[in-house]
């Protein structure tokens, strides 16, 4: 699976692509975090960005979120400029760059419908999507826990549940497989590997061999700052 994402992108055939970044660059207190970074993903597409610890992969990733302003360079997902306060592009993304802020006092299961109520989806929607989810990632179990019940592997399961819960059209994920054996690996596998057929456009960053190998349809490597 995969091509080079030098990207062969023909000019005049974007009509499909919900992710495209071109010449972004990052520079921080005259430190360069990324230079000039230029990707693409398709709906349905999934990029891969690889590199060394420090090459910039959550510096482009946080920009794409709209959590960081890009030196140089453009951002476009699902058309839009990166902006938190655009509820539109918040809508198109979902993603999990760092541990997902949670409450002490809400079990899993109240997390996941307390994030699907603020999208509109109704009580007992909210309720069927939330043991899906748990179902999904084999975390039944969980359901009825606080967060800082969860062993470090539990936690990352719930962190992509928690991510998942949003509506997206475009979902970012850094590192993915942290903390997780091969079985729960397999499973981030798979769900990830459904968003995209479903029609969504991924872009991750990871070391993992296994996950690149099995979901990687793009990958975009970044070379290390110095």
């Amino acid at each position: 699976m995969g091509r080079d994402a030098t990207l062969h992108v023909e000019q005049d055939d974007r009509s499909d692509e919900l992710v495209r970044f071109e010449g972004v660059g990052v520079v921080s207190d005259d430190n360069v975090l990324l230079l000039d970074a230029t990707g693409a993903a398709r709906a349905g597409e999934i990029l891969a960005l690889t590199g060394a610890n420090g090459s910039g992969k959550t510096t482009l990733l946080r920009v794409m979120a709209g959590l960081a302003d890009p030196t140089a360079g453009t951002v476009r997902i699902a058309g839009r400029r990166p902006d938190d306060r655009d509820r539109i592009f918040r809508a198109a993304l979902a993603a999990l760059i760092g541990p997902p802020q949670t409450a002490r006092d809400l079990t899993i299961v109240e997390h996941l419908q307390f994030i699907a109520a603020t999208w509109g989806i109704g009580a007992k929607a909210a309720r069927v999507q939330a043991e899906e989810l748990l179902d999904e990632l084999q975390i039944g179990a969980l359901g009825r826990r606080f967060p800082h019940e969860l062993s470090s592997g539990q936690s990352q399961l719930v962190s992509l549940a928690l991510t998942l819960a949003r509506p997206s059209r475009v979902l970012l994920l850094d590192e993915p497989e942290q903390r997780l054996d091969v079985d729960r690996l397999g499973l981030v596998i798979d769900a990830v590997r459904a968003r995209a057929e479903a029609g969504g456009a991924v872009v991750l960053a990871s070391h993992s061999p296994r996950l690149l190998e099995e979901l990687a349809d793009v990958r975009l490597h970044l070379e290390e700052q110095r």
